[in-house]
């Protein structure tokens, strides 16, 4: 009897385990449920409203409850958009939405500074939605083109202060250089907004020093098609969008990568022994072409 028990149980063992794995794998799968999640989320902003310290102070309690960690997008989706977008940009038309949101605000920059503070508070209590916070605007600046204007100016400022603040880094930009959005001019215009609301909050240096610690400094020209990647033309269309201070700054940038090209160019013909009437042509060429001024050319 005891053998025969014995066998039993090693012959039932797989079909056990196997039920227990099935069990978990549904109980997985009802837990993952990003509807449910949204519905809780919406109905907690229909009660605070607009009122934004509320709505502040129950994202806050919220993540106690509810699994923050695994539904970022979900989260970050509502509190842009209203509700989870599909691909492209869109709102699921058999979804909740809500109007407690970045895209159903005021379209100024004091609506969206206090915005900025919502996010701010968020990711500071849950410092592990940094990521996912990152990962969000980077998929919404690609979405550019499924959104109204207004709601691209609403995000770009949102986006400048953010930046500004530090809750964003600026990498996020890379998004921007997508071919589509700069070939048909949505870049450049959402650039102007997102400079405008970040050199408010900050100043062009502080900006400067962001861009260059992510290597996106010698790069503002690629909001343009190859065509119109010239200083003249940037230079142009951000002093008429009342940017001059970051036309400037490109075009210093411009000039100290000229510089440094004519500077290694001018010991290679010097180290071949080229002749100096050769030379002094090269480097009076390289000064008009870059708009190198004289004593900087001596130095």
């Amino acid at each position: 009897i005891r053998v025969s028990f014995m066998n039993n149980q090693k012959q039932q063992k797989p079909t056990l385990s196997g039920q227990r794995f099935k069990t978990r794998k549904r109980d997985e799968k009802e837990r993952f449920d990003p509807t449910q999640f949204q519905d809780c989320i919406i109905q907690g902003l229909t009660e605070t409203g607009t009122d934004l310290e509320a709505v502040a102070k129950f994202l806050d309690a919220s993540g106690a409850k509810l699994d923050y960690r695994r539904y970022a997008e979900t989260l970050f989706d509502i509190l842009v958009a209203g509700g989870m977008l599909a691909p492209g940009g869109t709102l699921a038309d058999d979804m909740m939405r809500t109007d407690v949101c970045v895209f159903a605000a005021q379209e100024d920059l004091e609506t969206m500074q206090a915005f900025a503070q919502v996010f701010n508070k968020l990711i500071r209590r849950y410092k592990y939605l940094e990521k996912g916070f990152e990962d969000e605007v980077k998929k919404l600046l690609l979405f550019l083109k499924g959104f109204s204007e207004s709601e691209r100016n609403k995000l770009a400022m949102l986006t400048g202060v953010l930046l500004a603040n530090g809750t964003l880094n600026a990498s996020i930009l890379n998004s921007l250089y997508n071919e589509n959005l700069v070939k048909e001019g949505v870049s450049a215009a959402f650039a102007v907004k997102l400079f405008k609301s970040w050199i408010n909050e900050k100043d062009i240096n502080a900006v400067a020093a962001s861009l260059r610690k992510v290597s996106m400094d010698n790069r503002l020209m690629e909001l343009f098609p190859a065509n119109k990647q010239s200083v003249e033309h940037f230079t142009k269309y951000f002093t008429e969008a009342g940017l001059k201070e970051l036309s400037e700054y490109v075009r210093n940038q411009q000039t100290i990568g000229a510089r440094k090209e004519l500077q290694k160019e001018l010991q290679e013909q010097m180290s071949r022994g080229d002749p100096f009437k050769d030379i002094i042509l090269y480097v009076k060429e390289e000064m008009k072409k870059n708009n190198i001024p004289e004593p900087v050319a001596l130095g």
